[in-house]
């Protein structure tokens, strides 16, 4: 009989992490099902236990912080969601002020559309905005990486202006970003010529050269 190839372990390691990450996923939808119908305060482990098809005894070895982890992790598994589509929206966008333009339009839309959200802010937002701001604080570190790379293609094209560090450029547009989502104030981010001159003058203006110059 032939020996186990020395691959073999890793393979079935690969194979158990799949496992755990499909896992966490089920508790994590089966956690926003639960919230979609009773709310965040009324939703008990064994409820988020019984909509994802865990044990319940897993879902505690899993999340040894209990309900309040689930909730927190919860929380940050749909920002990803939201996110991944954002990103997938704006993918094909010739330039970051295009996708940036693109992408504010479609974040606001997104979130005034997404009933779960909506509810919850409407019935339990002190609930809610604790765990938000905990997880945007890793959705903040997810912007910037993303967007770094984008201005770095920016300065390859010469359209960034001389002088300006990538890193806190990014850090600075994502912050912008996230507080524009959430609360455009009184940018109309549904008008396409207001958002081409909120993204040209007070979000990129001191970080790219002028449209047309080099």
């Amino acid at each position: 009989m032939d020996s186990p190839s020395r691959d073999e372990p890793d393979r079935n390691q690969q194979g158990r992490d799949q496992h755990g990450r499909d896992q966490r996923d089920r508790v994590y939808a089966g956690t926003y099902d639960c919230v979609a119908r009773f709310g965040l305060a009324k939703t008990t482990v064994d409820d988020m236990a019984r909509a994802s098809g865990v044990s319940r005894a897993t879902v505690y070895r899993m999340f040894p912080g209990g309900r309040d982890q689930i909730m927190r992790e919860t929380v940050g598994w749909e920002m990803n969601r939201f996110f991944a589509r954002l990103a997938a929206e704006v993918e094909d966008a010739p330039d970051l002020a295009t996708r940036l333009e693109r992408g504010l339009a479609f974040a606001r839309r997104s979130l005034l559309g997404h009933e779960v959200l909506q509810k919850v802010l409407a019935t339990e937002p002190d609930a809610l905005l604790p765990l938000m701001t905990i997880e945007q604080h890793r959705v903040l570190r997810y912007i910037t990486g993303y967007l770094a790379p984008l201005l770095e293609a920016e300065r390859a094209e010469g359209r960034l202006r001389d002088g300006v560090d990538v890193e806190v450029a990014a850090d600075y547009v994502a912050r912008m970003l996230l507080s524009l989502i959430g609360s455009p104030g009184h940018w109309d981010l549904g008008d396409p010529a207001a958002v081409r001159d909120l993204v040209g003058r007070e979000l990129l203006g001191g970080i790219l050269s002028p449209r047309g110059d080099k």
